[in-house]
């Protein structure tokens, strides 16, 4: 890693909010409320932590989360250190798509993210992690640099499509390493928060041992 480093950390956060209920069609009150928790109280903390350590951060927004609240824009960039990348459109079920609206999605998308941010997304991370068959060409026509939703390795390497080298930067990801499965009260795999920092402790240590990365997904509604 450059400079020396041991091993590379990102923590990183899906600002899903009331996209993750919404995107299903028929939503309740209840489930909007806990996703709109994301926007009215946790993300000032999530930011107000990371900018007291002077840490950057990446955050993958959907664009409707984002047209709900744009002013989560300003929250995440007034420090200047953290980065906005693609999140769908309304968090959808991608594998479902059709591939012209799967497309036609990523590009509104890149649109709303530039004109709320200021900046063009260079980052993609599908939504639920689902790849469609039509997802990786879709995302090179657009021009993202970096991909982060595959798992086949502990650190970043190059996706290939039809065996070809495509020039495309994977960051991958793993259930293990993201809080929405483990922190969910009403799911089988609910774990204790203390139980999983120490899980991600030692995750990290052996990224640490190895050289490799750590990579966190978290979202700020969970």
């Amino acid at each position: 890693w450059p400079n020396g480093a041991r091993v590379a950390v990102l923590l990183s956060f899906d600002v899903d909010n009331e996209t993750v209920s919404l995107r299903f069609g028929q939503p309740t009150v209840g489930a909007l409320s806990q996703g709109e928790y994301g926007a009215r109280v946790a993300l000032d903390r999530v930011v107000n932590l990371l900018d007291r350590n002077q840490i950057p951060a990446s955050f993958f927004i959907p664009a409707v989360s984002l047209m709900l609240h744009p002013d989560m824009a300003n929250v995440i960039k007034r420090s200047g250190r953290h980065e906005f990348a693609v999140h769908g459109w309304i968090h959808e079920m991608n594998t479902g798509l059709a591939a012209d609206v799967e497309r036609r999605l990523v590009q509104q998308a890149i649109d709303t993210l530039t004109k709320l941010t200021g900046s063009r997304p260079v980052g993609y991370r599908a939504p639920s992690w689902n790849f469609s068959p039509n997802t990786l060409t879709i995302i090179r026509e657009l021009g993202f640099l970096y991909e982060s939703s595959m798992m086949a390795d502990d650190r970043p390497y190059e996706l290939l499509q039809n065996g070809q080298p495509t020039g495309m930067v994977e960051l991958p990801v793993e259930w293990i390493l993201d809080d929405a499965p483990l922190f969910n009260p009403q799911g089988n795999a609910y774990s204790a928060p203390r139980d999983v920092a120490q899980v991600w402790i030692d995750e990290f240590d052996k990224a640490y041992e190895e050289g490799t990365m750590f990579l966190l997904t978290m979202h700020p509604h969970i």
